[in-house]
């Protein structure tokens, strides 16, 4: 039986060791906080020295996620690594890490909505992207304020970083981003330091127009695409778990931890070719940048002229 290691103990590192030991893995936890866990530690030290685990997940707060990296290699750990989303914070250097293999938690490309969307765009040319996500902040972690979570710090939290899933699944989709604007930040009432809302313009490789909206404020959850091709318009629905093509509605079965264990099994079973890699992680992390200098400067970033 393999042996999971899980960095962080927050709502999504329950998720992962919960979801982790379901399907067989022995696993610990370290976290700098009393838990009440089978096997925790406090340090990736004595974890990595005590527990030698094949394979870790890092799910501290995003700002901790280079520092724990780090510390994990440090300690010797040689294998392979999955770090929640957003990779980093901000940009920074992953030079010098030797793990086996190091990928970034965007689960939601192992969606099986995701999967019927990705199998209706093959090889077709995609003119028009329109992504909608949004969400009550306060009604996104039962039992805890909104206002003491990591979603409400400027330093690693926002939606820009929180739902960047939208950012990583329209790069995996139609290529790298060439160049965006935005608008928005924090607008609303809520009490958080961090953007709120963000309405983002840009385009990539394979797409000359494509619209991103994400936000914390609406009371209704909402998480969708429409794609826009030369011969179909094809919408997904996530929420709803539904892809439809023009005028025939798909159903499709799924249920709120799937996306999570078929990209733990995924990385287990060596098919990483699904996976978000850390270079692929980084790209969303440097389009994060671009869109809040984008939002500051009032103009266009361009891709070619660096951030």
């Amino acid at each position: 039986m393999k042996r999971a290691l899980v960095i962080g103990f927050g709502s999504i590192g329950k998720r992962h060791a919960k979801i982790l030991s379901e399907m067989g893995f022995q696993v610990a936890v370290v976290s700098r906080r009393q838990i009440v866990f089978a096997s925790t530690y406090n340090t990736c030290k004595d974890a990595v020295a005590d527990w030698q685990p094949d394979y870790v997940v890092v799910a501290s707060r995003t700002e901790q996620h280079i520092d724990d990296l780090k510390r994990l290699d440090q300690a010797g750990f040689k294998g392979r690594v999955l770090v929640e989303k957003p990779l980093l914070a901000k940009p920074a250097s992953l030079l010098g890490l030797q793990f086996e293999r190091l990928f970034v938690g965007y689960n939601l490309r192992f969606h099986p909505v995701m999967e019927v969307l990705r199998k209706a765009l093959k090889d077709q040319k995609v003119l028009a992207l329109m992504v909608h996500v949004g969400q009550f902040l306060g009604d996104w972690r039962p039992g805890t304020r909104y206002q003491e979570s990591y979603s409400a710090e400027r330093a690693g939290g926002g939606v820009l970083r929180d739902l960047s899933h939208e950012l990583d699944y329209v790069l995996w989709l139609v290529g790298k981003w060439t160049r965006v604007t935005a608008l928005g930040g924090k607008v609303s009432h809520l009490q958080i330091e961090s953007d709120d809302l963000v309405s983002v313009l840009m385009e990539t490789e394979k797409c000359p127009a494509i619209t991103i909206h994400m936000n914390y404020l609406q009371k209704f959850p909402h998480r969708n695409i429409v794609a826009v091709t030369q011969d179909e318009t094809i919408k997904a629905d996530f929420i709803a778990g539904t892809v439809t093509i023009d005028d025939q509605v798909q159903v499709v079965k799924t249920d709120v931890n799937q996306s999570y264990r078929r990209q733990h099994e995924a990385l287990s079973k060596e098919n990483f070719d699904d996976l978000c890699t850390a270079g692929q992680g980084q790209a969303v992390v440097e389009l994060i940048g671009a869109i809040e200098r984008s939002i500051s400067e009032k103009r266009w970033i361009d891709a070619t002229a660096g951030l």
